[in-house]
């Protein structure tokens, strides 16, 4: 049974997973943008965990959005493409994958938040930097497994790009509230 269903899932899957990647990667990315900015910054868990959630909830379904209108245009205009998959679909797939995969950086300070145990900032953003990796790893093992691609190097080049962002928008996060007196 497990077989009939991985056989029959397995072409839907491989059907959305550039929105899956995508979403998943967008949504890790500029979530932690957020927590490393943030914690660049030295912002409470707090307030951390409100700007995540409104990236979250804004950016998911701005991407969202905007994956279904691309996807609409497509067929509107009658472009050949070799996927033919639903807009709606391919709309829900990445809000999905951006909030829930987009989720992880933030999900040290929410437990911090929803337990109250007042954890020291450098902590929770060790926590987060650790699951976002780990997520980063995920989603290229992900993407090589399913894409039938090269898994280390999806790996690698998808934590290498979540690195860089992060490290970006950390010391951004850090001048920027030297500059401005945070």
């Amino acid at each position: 049974m497990a077989k009939a269903l991985s056989a029959t899932m397995k072409p839907i899957i491989r059907r959305y997973i550039s929105e899956f990647v995508y979403g998943a990667v967008d949504g890790t990315v500029t979530t932690f943008a957020v927590v490393a900015a943030s914690a660049g910054a030295g912002l409470s868990s707090v307030v951390i965990l409100v700007l995540g959630i409104a990236n979250l909830i804004a950016d998911g379904f701005s991407m969202g959005a905007s994956a279904y209108l691309s996807a609409g245009a497509e067929n509107d205009e009658h472009v050949v493409t070799s996927k033919k998959a639903s807009p709606k679909i391919i709309g829900f797939a990445t809000f999905a994958a951006f909030v829930v995969v987009g989720a992880m950086p933030i999900l040290p300070y929410c437990l911090d938040v929803a337990t109250g145990q007042n954890t020291p900032l450098s902590v929770l953003f060790l926590q987060s930097i650790i699951l976002t990796a780990v997520t980063f790893l995920s989603i290229g093992y992900t993407k090589g497994r399913i894409g039938q691609g090269k898994i280390i190097s999806s790996m690698v080049s998808t934590l290498s790009l979540g690195a860089t962002a992060a490290a970006l928008a950390y010391f951004a996060g850090d001048v920027l509230s030297h500059l401005l007196g945070v």
